[in-house]
């Protein structure tokens, strides 16, 4: 029997209709999703079915953290029935292949499985790779069978296990000192922490941030027959004394002093890699992890190629007029049409060229019926993006004038698209056109309005989740797989709210802790190094021991250091979630409200005034409570948000949510 492997089951699905020309049946080895035809199963796993962790010896959160670090790793299998179902399956096996995911993840999910067959039965492996799920690329990769790279694997199991080391020490340091075990633990990692403390930082900037008035000038301007706007030359008036006077000099008329007419082309963008799709997918609301989730869906079904890759430049063996082709109907059938009318087709090229996977492109024609709105949605900007980069150079048309009203200048700029170009297949890079009339030197124009309009400047904004992602990568931290995963998992673990990115207080506590007395923590550099190290195992320069003994080392420095003030750090951190705990002022007697518990278990807001003050508002007696930093305008309370799982639920401003409740069950 040749057995395969896939990643998922979804995978193995498809394989197995490509491999039979669909005549695959489904069955089951032991509890294992599986599909049979011929001499042939199919077997999709559910990505890791082993994971590392430590003995049970050192379960106990009060096992000295330096024995921890330097403690044997162990492996032991997270989905019992499938390890069972794989190696039920090698005993009947004569050739196993490996077709899991090309990627360092995958490969490890690789060399997982394919430990756990040898385990059972001394049979040939091999492996298969491909890039995109239509039949002719998969039969072409099982035509060409190759061998795991063990680098590869090997650099995913060195990640594995520095990530386990650091997470589990710096997230038991942190919890004891603050003393909040059970499921209220705070956790910190090797990724997560400097992730966390860019987000933080962004936060103390804009609350730091004292914003400082300035003053522009603008006047309406009319021809015999057209009117448009201009500003000052001087951008932003800093006294309004000085503002004021130049806006009382303007006369009634402006004279044009020059006028400049240019063409300038607005190059096409680059192909799709994991980081540019996961910002311009944030950019129209999709959340980087959601985004990658539907993109591996997509895959999977044959429609996209691979979305893991850090490629900007498409392979050579991409036939770009055969991909454009397959769009000559169905709603894409006039780009395709305009494409095609090139001589030529010829990709823009990005900065960034590997050879595991092409940038993300279409590998197959879908219509909105084939699939489901938000997988639509993605579909079709990786589409359009496709075809932006294979598109001319949009162009513009760019005017320039410079005006004189008694001594002050004005100046405006209008901008008009004179060739649509890569913009009518991508619509969603958008540029306001700005109207200005055709104008010569000397004209004489109106002035028919004049605005002096006092401004303030403004904080920076918020990290959104692309932006944020884009700057991971810059620090290199994480992976093109990992970073929109450490960006859920701050929101999971209760330390940011999304869109936009904000820290919650205990995140601002835990980050400023470890900032003040363990800064390397935070520091994208170590993270950084020990990235650098782990991409010389893939190269096979460096081993995976080394690495991890290496990342030892350093982690038990830090501890070292964090030991020194222990103290100091538990007292910060239980200081500062004191402080997390805070909803608001009491409205009866001024005091802190914060979150009690009642006698027998449930929870309030109550005030700490209490007993002389007995204020209560009430909380779900289930999930775990998220203070966020938002405040009622109404109340000046603290918004609250209820994690369930997963899953989280605005509860919203505790009084607001009383009173509601009590308006819909008056009477009942």
């Amino acid at each position: 029997m040749h057995l395969i492997v896939t990643e998922k089951d979804i995978a193995a699905k498809r394989i197995a209709e490509i491999l039979s020309d669909g005549a695959a049946s489904a069955t089951k080895v032991a509890s294992a999703n599986a599909y049979r035809f011929n001499s042939t199963v199919v077997l999709g796993l559910r990505g890791h079915i082993v994971k590392l962790d430590f003995p049970d010896e050192y379960r106990d959160w009060k096992t000295n953290l330096h024995e921890l670090i330097r403690a044997d790793v162990v492996t032991v299998p997270t989905h019992k029935s499938i390890v069972s179902g794989l190696k039920r399956a090698a005993k009947d096996a004569d050739r196993v292949t490996i077709a899991t995911d090309f990627d360092t993840e995958g490969e490890l999910i690789g060399l997982e499985a394919c430990a756990i067959v040898k385990s059972v039965k001394d049979v040939g492996v091999d492996r298969v790779r491909f890039s995109s799920m239509t039949p002719i690329e998969v039969k072409r990769a099982f035509r060409s069978p190759t061998k795991i790279d063990l680098n590869l694997a090997h650099s995913g199991e060195a990640r594995q296990a520095v990530d386990l080391i650091w997470g589990a020490a710096l997230t038991r340091y942190i919890s004891t000192a603050a003393k909040r075990l059970g499921n209220r633990f705070l956790s910190a990692g090797r990724v997560q922490s400097p992730t966390l403390a860019l987000i933080v930082d962004r936060e103390r900037r804009i609350a730091q941030f004292v914003a400082e008035p300035y003053w522009e000038i603008y006047i309406d301007l009319s021809t015999s027959s057209e009117t448009f706007h201009a500003k000052h030359q001087t951008d932003r008036f800093r006294n309004k004394a000085s503002a004021t006077a130049a806006a009382q000099n303007i006369g009634d008329t402006a004279t044009v002093v020059t006028f400049a007419k240019t063409e300038r082309e607005d190059t096409p963008p680059k192909p799709f890699n994991t980081t540019e799709f996961l910002a311009a997918a944030s950019a129209l609301g999709i959340s980087a992890s959601r985004a990658m989730e539907t993109a591996e869906r997509l895959y999977t079904a044959g429609w996209i190629s691979y979305p893991r890759t850090d490629n900007t430049v498409y392979p050579n063996e991409l036939d770009l007029r055969l991909s454009v082709n397959m769009f000559r109907s169905g709603p894409f059938a006039e780009n395709a049409r305009l494409l095609l009318q090139k001589k030529q087709l010829v990709a823009t090229r990005g900065k960034k060229q590997t050879t595991d996977h092409p940038p993300i492109y279409p590998t197959m024609r879908a219509t909105q019926a084939d699939l489901e709105p938000q997988s639509w949605k993605v579909y079709e900007l990786v589409v359009r993006r496709f075809f932006a980069t294979l598109s001319d150079p949009a162009r513009w048309c760019t005017k320039k004038v410079t005006l004189d009203s008694q001594g002050e200048l004005f100046r405006a700029t209008g901008l008009e698209l004179s060739h649509q170009g890569w913009r009518y297949h991508y619509p969603y890079a958008q540029t306001q056109e700005r109207y200005l009339p055709d104008l010569r030197e000397g004209d004489v124009l109106t002035v028919t309005n004049k605005q002096l309009v006092e401004k303030e400047t403004q904080p920076p904004q918020r990290w959104g989740q692309g932006q944020l992602i884009k700057k991971m990568e810059e620090l290199g931290l994480g992976t093109k797989s990992t970073r929109h995963e450490i960006i859920k998992k701050l929101a999971q673990r209760g330390y940011v709210d999304v869109n936009p990115l904000r820290p919650t207080g205990i995140a601002c506590s835990v980050t400023q802790s470890l900032e003040r007395y363990a800064p390397t923590i935070t520091k994208p550099e170590m993270t950084r190094l020990l990235e650098e190290e782990m991409e010389k195992v893939k190269a096979g320069t460096l081993s995976k021991e080394f690495v991890v003994v290496s990342s030892r080392d350093i982690l038990d420095k830090v501890l070292s250091t964090l030991d020194e003030q222990h103290e100091e750090i538990s007292i910060s951190l239980q200081k500062g979630l004191r402080g997390d705990a805070t909803v608001g002022t009491c409205p009866q007697c001024s005091s802190d409200l914060v979150v009690r518990r009642s006698k027998r278990g449930g929870r309030f807001v109550g005030c700490s005034g209490y007993p002389q003050c007995t204020f209560g508002l009430p909380l779900p007696k289930s999930g775990r409570l998220r203070i966020t930093a938002r405040k009622c305008k109404q109340h000046d309370m603290r918004l609250i948000k209820v994690q369930s799982g997963k899953r989280f639920w605005d509860l919203g401003c505790p009084q607001c949510n009383y009173s509601n409740w009590k308006e819909k069950n008056k009477g009942a």
